[in-house]
C-alpha cells in the first residue's frame, strides 16, 4: 500500500483570494461536503479574522464536516488565533494554521524585524494556538527564498513549542524542484525534532513548477502536499489537487497513495469552474476538455489500436466522460472509418479511400468536421457495387 499522502484542500481559501472568485456561505459549505466526500484530508474553510463572512463560512463548515480536518488560516497574531479558534469552536477536528514571513525580503521589508524577532513571534504564536487545539499548522512564507540553515531553526523551535505540522512555502513559485526538494531533505536531516511534525508542501506557479515541486518535496520526506482544484489561486494559482493525485497513483513506484476518490475529479473540477465562474483551460491535465482527444492522424490510429499508446489514464478513472476522437484535417482513415462505424455506416477499406478526400476538403475548410458532416459525405457519397 506505501506511505499515506495527506491532501490538504485550500480551494476555500487560497483558491477563493483570486479576483472574481469570492463564495458567499452557503457556496462554501456546498463545496466543503464536496470536497468531503472527494476524500480530502484536511480543508482549509477561510481566515476567520479577514472578514465577518469567512468566519461564518468557517464556523459552519466546522459544524457540516463530519470526516476531514476543518482548518483556519491565521497570521501569527494573537487576535488573528483566538478569531480563527472561536470559528472552530464546533469542529470535529479543528486544525489552526498559524505562521509569519522568514525569508530576508519579509523579516527586513514587511516586519522591519530581525531573525531571532521573528523566531520568537513564530513560538508565541503556536504556544497561543496549542491553548485552543492539539492540531497546530505552521507556515514559514516565503520558505522558498529562505536560506536552509535559518529555517531549519524556525521548523525546531516550532515543533518544539507544539506544531504538529510544518508548511513550507514556495510562496512565491520561486524554486526548481530539485532545490525545493532539497530544502526538505535538508529540514528532514538537520532538524533534529522534525518526526514529530508532518511536513507540507504548499507550492505557487509562479513559473509552472508547483505540481514538480509538490511531488519532489513528497519525495524527500513530505507527507502533506497543500493544493486547490483546477489549481486555483492567488497569481498564477496553487498546486492542482487532480494533478499531484493521479501522479501519485499512475507513478505507484513511489510508494504513495492518496484517499482522493479519483472518479469524482472530473465532476468537482466541473463544479468549482461553474461556482467561481473560472473556465478551465482546454489543455488542463487531468480535467481540460481536451485531456482525452485524439486529432492527430498517427496518435488516433495508434489509440484505436491500444488506447494505452496515447493515454496513460483511463478516463473513466477520473470521472471524465471518455476518449474523444476529434476529426480535423490532421486526422487519418482510421480514425474516419472508426467515426463512421460509430454513425452506423458500414464500408470497407476502398470505400474509406474515396471518402477521405472529400474528407480533407471538408476538414481544410473546418477547425473541426462533426457528425453532422459525415451524414452529409455518406448521403453523397454511392458506393460501387461489389464484383460478381
Amino acid at each position: 500500500m506505501g506511505q499515506q499522502v495527506y491532501i490538504f484542500d485550500t480551494t476555500l481559501r487560497d483558491g477563493e483570494q483570486v479576483p472574481g472568485c469570492k463564495l458567499n456561505t452557503k457556496e462554501k459549505l456546498e463545496l466543503a461536503l464536496k470536497l468531503e466526500a472527494l476524500g480530502v484530508d484536511i480543508i482549509e474553510a477561510g481566515f476567520p479574522i479577514s472578514s465577518p463572512g469567512d468566519f461564518e463560512s468557517v464556523e459552519q463548515i466546522a459544524k457540516a464536516v463530519k470526516n476531514a480536518t476543518v482548518c483556519g488560516l491565521s497570521r501569527a497574531v494573537q487576535k488573528d488565533i483566538e478569531v480563527a479558534a472561536q470559528a472552530l469552536k464546533y469542529a470535529r477536528r479543528p486544525r489552526i494554521h498559524t505562521g509569519i514571513g522568514t525569508s530576508d525580503y519579509h523579516i527586513k521589508a514587511k516586519f522591519n524585524a530581525t531573525q531571532d524577532e521573528i523566531l520568537t513571534r513564530a513560538v508565541q504564536a503556536v504556544k497561543l494556538a496549542r491553548n485552543f487545539t492539539d492540531d497546530v499548522e505552521f507556515y514559514a512564507e516565503d520558505a522558498g527564498r529562505t536560506e536552509n540553515g535559518y529555517l531549519a531553526r524556525v521548523i525546531e523551535a516550532v515543533i518544539a513549542a507544539g506544531a504538529t505540522v510544518v508548511n513550507i512555502p514556495d510562496t512565491t513559485g520561486y524554486c526548481l524542484p530539485h532545490q525545493y526538494g532539497e530544502k526538505i531533505a535538508y529540514l528532514k536531516n538537520n532538524v533534529p525534532n522534525i518526526d514529530k511534525a508532518v511536513i507540507s508542501c504548499h507550492c505557487h506557479n509562479d513559473l509552472g513548477l508547483a505540481t514538480a515541486n509538490a511531488i519532489a518535496g513528497v519525495i524527500n520526506g513530505a507527507r502533506q502536499i497543500e493544493c486547490t482544484i483546477n489549481g486555483l489561486g492567488e497569481r498564477a494559482g496553487n498546486t492542482s489537487l487532480e494533478e499531484v493525485v493521479m501522479i501519485l497513483q499512475q507513478h505507484k513506484d513511489l510508494g504513495f497513495y492518496t484517499q482522493v476518490q479519483t472518479q469524482q475529479l472530473n465532476p468537482i473540477s466541473r463544479e468549482v469552474s461553474d461556482v467561481m465562474r473560472m473556465p478551465v483551460q482546454p489543455n488542463k491535465a487531468i480535467v481540460g476538455a481536451n485531456a482525452f482527444s485524439h486529432s492527430s492522424g498517427i496518435h488516433q490510429d495508434g489509440f484505436l489500436k491500444d488506447a494505452q499508446t496515447y493515454e496513460i489514464i483511463n478516463p473513466e478513472e477520473v470521472g471524465a466522460e471518455g476518449s474523444k476522437i476529434v476529426l480535423t484535417a490532421r486526422s487519418g482513415r482510421s480514425a474516419l472509418a472508426h467515426r463512421f462505424q460509430k454513425l452506423g455506416y458500414q464500408y470497407n477499406r476502398n470505400d474509406i479511400d474515396i471518402l477521405y478526400q472529400s474528407f480533407l476538403q471538408v476538414a481544410d475548410r473546418k477547425k473541426e468536421v462533426e457528425e453532422s458532416d459525415l451524414h452529409a459525405m455518406a448521403k453523397a457519397y454511392t458506393p460501387e457495387p461489389a464484383m460478381a
